[in-house]
């Protein structure tokens, strides 16, 4: 497949209002893999910005569509074009190993599923502004005015600042989180991170639950039954270190086809490196039948 046309599940509002949903996506390229396979993992959601950028031809009527474009993305926009991505440069079916969580087990788990059976839900109300109400529990003895909370969702910006932090200190991040998607409370606009902290632990669940209720979703966590305890769990499953991994691994095998089809065809590597995996990988397969039909004196 070296391509792929779709529609976001979310959308991108530009600055006159006008959504943006129906996509092209372009399949890696050899120069896209050997980018992506070289960079460090502990950057992924830099990474996911990189190559949506470098693969996505279009969102709606905006083309090209650069860094700064990916970056507004809404998160689960983000990961959809990811998911497709990876569908169209390695396939339908996805592999993996997981490991049971319950202490006394911890064995190895495989996971098998296909790319369009991942359940996607699209959001209904697009924004890109949303505003709700704290319940009188959760904002205490504040007027119904300085109740009213105005925010965005998440996107691609706040997932590449925070997700260094989230390791060291997820209280921390999840407080920048919402102090830069969190626009108002009620009449003063939202400038530093001690006005979310000085909201109740019952307020920021609040936000948190309408956040999570209105944004789109990929559903990536698989129920997984433990093939040895018999227990049954929920893993999530990290796409963006999966693909990338996936990525990595075929750092050494693509410059051997590169160095494969560069001496039988006697193409450049710049040639070579600018097809797709899927047209790379058939001239490959071509090549390799042909000399074994040769060696078989055919």
């Amino acid at each position: 497949m070296e391509g792929y046309k779709g529609f976001l599940p979310g959308g991108f509002v530009d600055g006159a209002g006008l959504l943006h949903r129906e996509f092209e996506l372009a399949a890696l390229t050899g120069q896209d893999e050997e980018l992506l396979a070289d960079a460090p993992l502990k950057e992924s959601a830099s990474l996911v910005t990189k190559v949506i950028s470098r693969c996505v031809r279009r969102v709606g009527d905006i083309h090209p569509v650069n860094e700064a474009v990916t970056r507004q993305l809404l998160v689960a926009d983000r990961q959809y074009l990811l998911l497709k991505l990876r569908q169209i440069t390695f396939g339908d079916h996805v592999h993996a190993d997981l490991f049971c969580p319950w202490p006394d087990c911890g064995k190895r788990v495989s996971i098998d599923f296909n790319v369009d059976d991942v359940p996607v839900q699209a959001s209904t109300d697009k924004g890109p502004l949303y505003h709700m109400t704290l319940s009188p529990a959760a904002a205490g003895e504040a007027d119904p005015v300085d109740r009213e909370i105005h925010f965005r969702l998440p996107n691609g910006a706040d997932q590449e600042l925070i997700s260094p932090l989230l390791m060291e200190n997820e209280a921390k991040a999840l407080t920048l989180l919402l102090a830069r998607c969190i626009q108002r409370i009620g009449g003063s606009v939202l400038t530093e991170e001690s006005q979310i902290e000085a909201l109740s632990p019952l307020a920021r669940k609040e936000i948190e639950t309408e956040m999570e209720r209105l944004a789109p979703k990929i559903e990536l966590d698989m129920e997984m039954n433990c093939p040895e305890c018999g227990r049954l769990f929920v893993a999530p499953f990290d796409l963006q270190s999966f693909f990338f991994g996936e990525l990595r691994a075929g750092g050494d095998r693509l410059y051997r086809e590169v160095h494969y089809l560069a001496y039988h065809y006697h193409w450049s590597e710049h040639e070579i490196m600018d097809m797709t995996v899927e047209k790379r990988h058939k001239y490959v397969n071509l090549l390799a039948d042909e000399i074994e039909r040769l060696n078989n004196g055919e």
